[in-house]
């Protein structure tokens, strides 16, 4: 498993196959089969040393602080293996680690007054932030402030002058400011999301 996660670091989640992780490991594909079902249970295997990357809150945390953590852990285990983020939660064979985070998550919630509902929420909530800003941070055409720069360059040389007002405004005046990264947007956006969880007050569906 830990030969085909680094093989997915390398050259993304489709170049783990049978013959792939087996050369790696200097052996046939077929030797294997003596230990996995098949491709399914290599990537079942992945996505569990993902999860296993991924630090846990004590049950008893104070909660917002546990989250928080969590979250920002989360992102960075998803950045290492940026092939994994379509996958954390599509496997129907979960793993020890998966099963052990997901449980631990939610313990933390409901030890810290969160109803079986709202730890439901909160959990989705948090992990579809999660999730989808990993997946627009790894799908951006720049990697630091040099290629951002660079891509602005080529962005307004096509454009009419002054045709998008608002969107050079941000541009020139937030995003191209000496020392900005998309992902301080992350903390922004996560702190809002935990601002407005309350185990006592959550909303009705």
């Amino acid at each position: 498993m830990a030969a085909a996660v680094d093989l997915a670091d390398k050259e993304g989640r489709d170049g783990v196959t049978m013959r792939a992780v087996g050369k790696r490991l200097g052996v046939e594909a077929m030797s294997l089969y003596n230990h996995v079902r098949g491709r399914d249970d290599i990537l079942d295997g992945m996505v569990d040393l993902v999860f296993a990357e991924i630090e846990l809150p004590e049950l008893s945390a104070p909660w917002r602080a546990a989250m928080r953590q969590r979250a920002q852990s989360a992102r960075e285990a998803l950045n290492r293996h940026r092939w994994a983020v379509g996958l954390m939660d599509s496997r129907r064979n979960p793993g020890p680690a998966t099963l052990r985070h997901h449980d631990t998550v939610l313990g933390c919630l409901r030890t810290n007054g969160f109803s079986v509902r709202q730890a439901a929420h909160a959990v989705s909530l948090l992990d579809s932030y999660v999730y989808g800003f990993v997946l627009q941070e790894v799908s951006l055409p720049f990697s630091d402030g040099e290629d951002l720069q660079e891509l602005a360059e080529e962005i307004f040389s096509a454009l009419p002058k002054d045709q998008y007002p608002y969107f050079t405004e941000i541009a020139v005046e937030h995003a191209l400011q000496p020392g900005y990264s998309y992902g301080q947007e992350f903390a922004y956006g996560l702190e809002l999301i935990l601002a407005g969880l309350h185990p006592d007050e959550a909303p009705s569906p």
